[in-house]
């Protein structure tokens, strides 16, 4: 049985990856769960998994806890999605990104080393770290060209800077200790469990609720989307046979504007609720109000990178992962979740998710008690 160590197992990427190595797996691989449960991490996301899990309420940058855990456990994975995510809150409060994504990588990475360190550059046989980065540690792209796994790095936001020096440490502690690593960058990742701040589940949101949908700028940002379950499965073949030391890069051949995703979603949303009673019944508006009106063109972000595309040629030639759904049948799976499962959506938005765990730790000791 393999032991997986999952940071930031709460957050969107994180629990479906979870959710992943539970279909997957089953029984048969043990998984723990560390987060810290910041406004991203959202513990009823886990709900139908959590007694097949672990859970570890923590901070990735506490180095006495995540010895503990390594102490206890016979770790053979550690991936990395812990991380402060959002760029517009990196833009207005940089110095938490830093600490978590800069300091907090480190530390998982010292911890592992003295963990599975054998000799002399020497690991324990099968052990492997993964950190899950992001296309936005490349800059910006004109209207041309790709990012390869060779494209120099030119991070623009305080996200990006911190999430390229997390890679970079990784890399020293490949170069410089032999550590056994491995760094994918993924494009846009959409799917079920988005924060609703983010910009698909955003505009599902605001039409069912029949609020204006804001846009950045000229709408015209081209960003490269990448269904979760497929981002998940590439993760999963990394891991499983990725070569040690290698950067992969993880695209989902869907370059879109903003503004394009933003129509699309109009469009399913008005067909959906003007077809089906079940979905129509969700809207707090009515179908008709459902139209390129409620667009707003808003002040553009700070350093709002125009154009990410990934070239995913060397995960597909080298271990024969590829983007398995068209963004077409991606776009209408992931809404038909969000308007099917509005008391998720309406949790995070009120905030109320955020006690959750408090409420599942007093129960429990309750029941101890008992």
């Amino acid at each position: 049985m393999k032991t997986y160590l999952i940071t930031g197992g709460a957050g969107f990427i994180g629990a479906n990856f979870v959710k992943y190595l539970i279909k997957k797996y089953g029984l048969s691989a043990k998984i723990i769960v560390l987060d810290k449960l910041t406004y991203a991490g959202n513990l009823q996301t886990l709900e139908n998994e959590l007694d097949k899990i672990e859970f570890i309420k923590g901070d990735i940058c506490n180095r006495e806890l995540v010895e503990y855990i390594f102490t206890k456990n016979n770790i053979d994975y550690v991936i990395n999605f812990a991380a402060e995510s959002h760029v517009d809150r990196s833009i207005e409060s940089p110095e938490i990104f830093l600490k978590t994504n800069i300091l907090g990588t480190q530390n998982l990475l010292e911890v592992s080393k003295k963990a599975w360190l054998i000799g002399e550059d020497e690991y324990k046989v099968g052990v492997k770290y993964l950190q899950v980065s992001t296309d936005e540690v490349y800059g910006s792209l004109g209207d041309t060209g790709y990012f390869t796994e060779e494209t120099p790095l030119d991070p623009r936001s305080p996200y990006s800077a911190s999430k390229t020096s997390a890679d970079l440490i990784v890399k020293a502690y490949i170069d410089t200790y032999k550590f056994p690593a491995n760094i994918t960058r993924c494009s846009n990742n959409y799917g079920p469990y988005h924060f609703p701040e983010k910009l698909i589940p955003l505009i599902i949101k605001n039409i069912i609720e029949g609020k204006t949908l804001p846009v950045y700028g000229d709408g015209k940002n081209v960003r490269d989307w990448l269904y979760v379950e497929d981002h998940c499965k590439a993760i999963d073949i990394v891991i499983n046979k990725g070569t040690l030391g290698e950067i992969y890069n993880v695209g989902g051949h869907n370059e879109k504007q903003n503004i394009e995703i933003v129509k699309i979603i109009i469009d399913i949303m008005a067909e959906l609720t003007s077809k089906e009673i079940k979905y129509r019944e969700v809207l707090k508006t009515e179908v008709g109000n459902i139209n390129e009106n409620l667009i707003k063109y808003v002040k553009d972000r700070k350093g709002h990178d125009r154009r990410y595309a990934i070239d995913p040629s060397k995960i597909t030639s080298e271990l024969g992962w590829y983007p398995e759904t068209k963004f077409e049948d991606g776009i209408i799976k992931t809404i038909k979740w969000y308007l099917k499962n509005q008391q998720w959506v309406n949790g995070v938005t009120s905030g109320n998710y955020q006690q959750y765990y408090d409420k599942m730790y007093n129960e429990a000791r309750q029941n101890i008690i008992k």
